[in-house]
């Protein structure tokens, strides 16, 4: 057990599922997991644990924002063993040629700021997915017939933006959506040597001003976890 997960040792698989919202986990647990335990509840933030296609997952919830997802990640990481950590949850697109429901696979994750700028100081480090779960995702939104996107996204750390020129530039420079969390998942990864991807469901969009109704949210977001699923296991 860790300060802020109640799981024991050996409950939580290499593999973990990370959607930001935990009543997300619990969805994504009953409904693509074999026989799925709850292994954690505190401060309500739900981990599971159960089997996809005879393979060991979890299904750990991260809540928003890079410090959030730093401390569940750091947790799975050094306390429980996780080896790979695959970000499923929901973007903001910002370029005209993503739509809603599609899915983007964040290849690179740009950020003004992250937790692990005290360590990093004055390092513009370029964090990055690993390249064979990238690559497993995209085979896999292929052979699904998913409109998928590969590219930059842009992990903010404020939800409500104030920065319209600064979303501008992004945009300019091809940044494909934003969100809150990938950065900081991908610094995690490679300082700690371990697998990390962001699969990502566009439920809004910057420039038209478009959003997914609540109601479509849940369904629409099923094909983005069979792709981190099928990324992590490929071939099972």
């Amino acid at each position: 057990m860790t300060i802020h997960i109640g799981a024991e040792p050996g409950q939580i698989a290499e593999t973990v599922l990370m959607p930001g919202d935990p009543r997300r986990a619990q969805w994504v647990a009953e409904t693509f997991l074999d026989h799925p335990v709850c292994i954690n509840d505190v401060r309500g933030m739900l981990g599971f644990t159960g089997t996809w296609r005879g393979q060991r997952v979890s299904v750990h919830g991260s809540g928003m924002g890079m410090p959030s997802l730093s401390i569940y990640a750091n947790e799975l990481i050094k306390d429980y063993g996780a080896k790979t950590l695959i970000r499923i949850g929901s973007a903001g697109a910002m370029q005209d040629r993503v739509n809603l429901r599609d899915v983007v696979l964040a290849m690179t994750a740009t950020t003004l700021s992250t937790p692990s700028r005290g360590i990093l100081r004055d390092l513009n480090f370029a964090p990055c997915a690993d390249w064979g779960l990238l690559k497993a995702a995209e085979a896999a939104a292929v052979a699904r017939g998913v409109a998928t996107h590969v590219g930059g996204i842009y992990s903010s750390d404020v939800f409500y933006d104030e920065r319209p020129d600064l979303n501008e530039q992004m945009t300019r420079h091809g940044v494909l959506a934003v969100e809150m969390e990938a950065a900081e998942l991908y610094i995690l990864a490679a300082r700690y040597g371990i697998r990390a991807l962001a699969v990502l469901t566009i439920s809004d969009h910057l420039l038209r001003h478009e959003a997914l109704p609540a109601e479509d949210r849940q369904s629409s977001f099923a094909d983005m976890v069979q792709i981190a699923l099928e990324a992590a296991f490929p071939g099972a």
